[in-house]
């Protein structure tokens, strides 16, 4: 079991051991709804994070060795275990990064489900077998054998808006390749994501196959992000991040899932009662705190006033509050990130945007603010904001609408609303994103769906299937007859 020390300290894992770091320094993690201290986390050194690295990385070829079904029951057990343990971490995922309660059981129950469908699909790779004779100048005597096999250890690097969920999205696809895991959660939801780990304990984790580090990232970060053992990283937060990971990377695998500009954009014909509705839940859920987030209304002119209104109709008779008043839209993770929404708005202001609804501000906590009129020289058009502010720019045309989107450094999602099919395929062809929703929102999806950002939003491919095929490389064997 995993202890709990004086002022709640929560430990951190080594070699299936609940530990503090050395010196007794912790991190403190603050909730959002009231700034009050949720807990605390081990400051590990450099030292511990190394000694924790070696660990994990003696072990992996034991763990690469063991059957696939082995390996496969394992996450099932977890599963298991995670269920179990529903109230208990969805009530920490709501006190730490500010999620109602019902958000965040519904983490926890989808998360189990996600490694359940991994534990299944990581039993279905395998290599090919290729002639030689296709190929001029070779023979049937040369074959080669295409093995799958693990990188080693991979590094899980979660961010705080799904610090349950996508952990799992990491680690469990990684288990299941035999790769040994070194866990580093985001500071916001380490917590949570201590307790996700207790329940892969108590399912029987093999010691060292999975090591958890927690701590400050000026002190760790770039410390375990270059350590020699560290053979991948799978990477989600942000994209300022992610260059400089990719970047000290330098030559082992790295996946990346970054941020998002994500617009929607609304042509004649849209149905804008549904494009209303899609498009003030895609902006506002968990006030607007995800990647995937519509970020941005891109909208035929000639519908504009319509779309506007119906959007401030749904946008208004949302409940503003805290997190443990069930509300929709529910405080930022800090006070910085509240600050550089609030900067955002007021430069929009400062050049003539028109405000359609402005959210009190208290705070860390900002009601939704709508803003017309956005035109392309204001932050706002194409800054990230990762809060519940919704611009609207205005064009007069689809070719208009799609070289806009096109200007766009992110490249994650886009939603087309439209009734004319044919017309949502010719202009999703013309988009430079990962995914084109068609009449609904934005989203991450269903967690077997391919999931991948181009241009500033990442690279490489997630879903579950994807996450399993990057967790694997291939190992060839040349047979001379």
């Amino acid at each position: 079991m995993m202890t709990r020390k004086t002022e709640d300290v929560f430990e951190t894992l080594l070699n299936n051991q609940w530990i503090g770091s050395e010196s007794g320094e912790t991190v403190p993690i603050y909730a959002p709804d009231d700034h009050e201290v949720v807990g605390r986390v081990p400051a590990l050194s450099q030292e511990e994070v190394d000694k924790a690295v070696q660990c994990t990385a003696e072990v992996q070829e034991a763990w690469e060795a063991r059957e696939g079904h082995e390996r496969s029951e394992l996450l099932h057990r977890w599963a298991e275990e995670l269920e179990k343990m529903t109230d208990e971490i969805g009530e920490m995922i709501h006190q730490e990064v500010g999620k109602t309660l019902s958000s965040g059981k519904s983490e926890v129950k989808r998360t189990a489900q996600l490694i359940r469908h991994t534990a299944e699909e990581g039993l279905r790779t395998h290599g090919s077998f290729i002639q030689g004779d296709a190929f001029p100048g070779a023979t049937k005597q040369t074959k080669a054998m295409v093995q799958k096999v693990p990188h080693g250890v991979v590094l899980a690097i979660s961010p705080f808006n799904y610090p349950v969920n996508l952990a799992a999205s990491k680690i469990a696809p990684a288990l299941i390749t035999g790769n040994t895991v070194i866990f580093k959660p985001a500071t916001q939801g380490a917590i949570s994501g201590l307790l996700m780990v207790q329940a892969l304990v108590k399912a029987g984790l093999p010691e060292g196959v999975l090591n958890v580090v927690t701590g400050r990232g000026s002190v760790i970060g770039d410390f375990i992000v270059t350590h020699p053992l560290i053979d991948m990283i799978t990477f989600t937060g942000g994209t300022d991040t992610g260059k400089h990971i990719a970047k000290k990377a330098s030559m082992i695998p790295v996946v990346l899932e970054l941020g998002g500009k994500d617009p929607a954009i609304v042509l004649e014909d849209a149905d804008l009662d549904q494009a209303a509705k899609e498009i003030v839940s895609g902006a506002f859920s968990y006030s607007g705190q995800r990647c995937t987030a519509i970020k941005r209304v891109i909208v035929m002119d000639s519908v504009a006033d319509e779309l506007v209104e119906k959007v401030k109709d749904i946008v208004s008779a949302l409940k503003v509050g805290t997190s443990r008043e069930d509300a929709s839209v529910t405080p930022m993770i800090d006070q910085k990130a509240a600050d550089n929404v609030t900067r955002l708005i007021d430069d929009a202001r400062s050049q003539g945007a028109a405000v359609i609804l402005e959210g009190g501000k208290e705070k860390n906590l900002l009601g939704p603010t709508l803003l017309d009129h956005v035109t392309e020289d204001m932050a706002i058009a194409w800054e990230e904001q990762f809060g519940p502010v919704l611009p609207f720019l205005r064009v007069e045309s689809e070719q208009e609408a799609i070289q806009l989107e096109k200007r766009n450094e992110y490249g994650l999602q886009a939603s087309v609303f439209t009734k004319n099919l044919e017309n949502a395929f010719a202009i999703s062809d013309k988009l430079n994103v990962g995914t084109v929703q068609v009449n609904g929102k934005t989203s991450r999806g269903p967690d077997h769906f391919p999931f991948l950002g181009v241009k500033n939003s990442g690279q490489g491919v997630q879903g579950i299937g994807r996450s399993i095929d990057s967790m694997l490389r291939d190992k060839v064997l040349v047979l001379n007859l």
